[in-house]
């Protein structure tokens, strides 16, 4: 591997959403806080990933061990193609599955229909000590609901704010919550679009829907700037990653992780048993 590439800043500050921000500044190109380039973002994502999966073994130990009531979730939301599956497969990929909770969540069914927005999500939050990944999210409510008029104007308004109770709940519980935006632009967009029709191993993963939601892309982007507007909170805060660089989104979401589990800090639990007993014990069974 080349030689580590620091980050030149503290890239949790630079991609947090924070009082007048807006999403039409946000070059899809950039990489902010980080000047190495593909080869640089691969090597330091594949160093990256053994501190990930230290932090998220020492999660998953103290909280079997009596340790604090602590987890994380991760929110990924994004327009197609911007690689949230990229994200699943090559971040979250590195650490011990037992620890990790995936919802990819879809179009809600009747019986979630039948209930609040919140009641399927709610169900799927993280136990203590495991790192939950939302593939979509109650965002969609707010969203693909708003663009889509699927609720009323009263309704989407009422969302916001019980968005921002259940998160707050959340975290008051423990859960380290870290909100995440993939950020592409619309022709890195009909690109990856197009490549999947190029190729046939690729078709699967292509819907024809997709066009009809581009057409609506002026909208969903006012959709994500009124969502963060209104969600993004100090307990609970957005980060919007430039993501027309996989590499680079990669890196910058494995990075917020591993902020978030080392404030968190987990530590190894102490034995609860003679650690020099049970090794002499041992050496003579």
């Amino acid at each position: 591997m080349s030689k580590k590439i620091s980050w030149t800043a503290d890239v949790a500050e630079l991609l947090r959403v924070g009082e007048g921000f807006r999403l039409a500044d946000v070059d899809a190109e950039a990489t902010p806080a980080y000047d190495g380039g593909k080869s640089d973002g691969e090597d330091d994502l594949a160093r990256g990933a053994a501190q990930l999966d230290e932090l998220q073994e020492r999660l998953f130990a103290s909280s079997r061990g009596g340790g604090r009531h602590t987890s994380v979730l991760l929110v990924l939301q994004a327009m197609d193609t911007a690689g949230k599956g990229g994200i699943v497969r090559h971040v979250m990929g590195s650490v011990d599955p037992q620890g990790v909770w995936l919802t990819a969540f879809k179009k809600p069914t009747e019986e979630e229909l039948a209930h609040d927005f919140l009641w399927r999500i709610e169900k799927r939050t993280p136990e203590t000590g495991m790192i939950g990944v939302f593939d979509r999210s109650h965002y969609e409510d707010v969203l693909i609901g708003r663009v889509r008029r699927l609720a009323s104007a009263d309704e989407i308004e009422r969302r916001y704010g019980a968005i921002v109770d259940f998160e707050k709940r959340l975290t008051d519980a423990g859960t380290r919550v870290v909100k995440v935006m993939l950020h592409i632009s619309r022709d890195e967009q009909r690109t990856r679009l197009m490549a999947r029709l190029d190729r046939p191993d690729k078709h699967w993963k292509y819907n024809p829907g997709d066009i009809d939601e581009r057409r609506l892309w002026p909208d969903y982007m006012d959709a994500y700037q009124v969502a963060f507007e209104r969600t993004s909170t100090a307990d609970a805060p957005w980060f919007v990653v430039p993501a027309n660089r996989k590499w680079y989104a990669r890196l910058a979401v494995q990075q917020l992780l591993i902020r978030a589990l080392q404030d968190i800090d987990p530590r190894w639990p102490a034995a609860t048993y003679d650690v020099d007993a049970e090794r002499k014990r041992l050496l003579v069974s």
